[in-house]
């Protein structure tokens, strides 16, 4: 990978970065991207609103093509997540769309990404996932949140992400998003680290997973009746084979799924065959640490194999801060150390 010049903004997911009473952050994080030295780009549908994303999923898979056709594009950022991205299966895969279209870019994203990660990850593309515009660039403090910063600043300026180890911080869920917000810091938590639930304190893999709550949407019509018609359909979950000798990433989303249904998608990725299969699980901190200690219960109990390593407490996904974790490079997590490093 190279460093990045250009990035281009999509809405995959949720519209609401074409809403006017975003605006204001909108403007915040176009002003900070700009300070790193890079150039932006809207997509055509990216700023088209809530009702329309919501009303056209071919166009924001348009979006995405044309981003990966663009040949000045280096970078792709979403917008934020949401929760239906699964609708642009036959759009990118129905003719082949998406493998003959993909190129190598720099693609971050999280929460309802996760769908997009997999969709990517069977195009043959590495992605970065823990981090997107409205969440991260556009916060409201002062500047972004340090840790956060360090890991987006890395991305564009190697390419790349080199090791991740714990913050010292954490921060929990800003409450308000108005006008008045604006330059007001959050009170930063005492933050414990890594910690290692069970099983050996080094393990290694390549990283695939994301957003527990979208992966388990894609076994369980819930939400979204054809949301596991459409999964199967496509064979967007990667086999039992395919997940041999990597390590699964997990985080928890902001609806703060509770322990009853924690257990049900741990359960669903059993009987999956994932955990059979994976050399490890990291899990990410919960947002406001709620559940912490149900989860890691839940964590050891379900999976139910006491030499697979479980590493809990990541900065990664919906808590506060950040960082980025990339997908599809190896992997050498070591717990004693309280560090994960990267390939080259």
């Amino acid at each position: 990978m190279k460093a990045v010049s250009n990035v281009a903004i999509v809405s995959l997911s949720s519209g609401i970065l074409g809403e006017s009473f975003v605006r204001f952050e909108v403007e915040i994080g176009l002003r900070r991207l700009k300070e790193f030295g890079l150039n932006v780009k809207f997509m055509p549908h990216a700023l088209e609103g809530l009702e329309y994303i919501k009303e056209h999923p071919e166009k924001r898979a348009e979006d995405l093509l044309a981003a990966f056709r663009d040949p000045e594009i280096d970078m792709i950022l979403c917008a934020i997540g949401g929760d239906d991205t699964y609708r642009l299966l036959p759009y990118l895969f129905e003719h082949n769309e998406l493998a003959e279209t993909v190129t190598d870019k720099v693609f971050l994203g999280f929460s309802d990404t996760t769908i997009n990660h997999l969709m990517l990850h069977k195009a043959g593309l590495q992605t970065f996932y823990g981090q997107a515009f409205l969440p991260d660039l556009c916060e409201l403090g002062p500047e972004m949140h340090p840790y956060t910063r360090k890991f987006f600043e890395e991305l564009i300026t190697t390419g790349g992400i080199r090791e991740i180890t714990p913050s010292d911080v954490w921060y929990e869920e800003r409450k308000e998003f108005s006008p008045d917000q604006v330059g007001k810091a959050l009170s930063p938590k005492t933050n414990q680290g890594f910690e290692l639930l069970q099983g050996p304190t080094h393990f290694s893999g390549k990283i695939l997973g994301g957003c527990i709550d979208s992966l388990y949407d894609m076994f369980c019509g819930d939400r979204y009746a054809d949301m596991p018609e459409l999964c199967r359909k496509y064979e967007l979950f990667p086999d039992a084979k395919e997940w041999k000798g990597r390590i699964l990433l997990l985080e928890s989303s902001e609806e703060k799924p509770a322990p009853e249904k924690y257990r049900v998608a741990l359960e669903q990725l059993k009987s999956a065959g994932v955990f059979d299969a994976v050399n490890g699980v990291l899990a990410g901190k919960p947002m406001d640490e709620t559940y912490s200690e149900e989860y890691k219960q839940l964590l050891t109990e379900v999976i139910g194999r006491p030499d697979l390593p479980i590493l809990f407490n990541l900065n990664i996904g919906h808590a506060m801060p950040r960082c980025i974790m990339p997908f599809g490079i190896e992997a050498d997590v070591d717990a004693e150390q309280q560090v994960i490093r990267f390939a080259e």
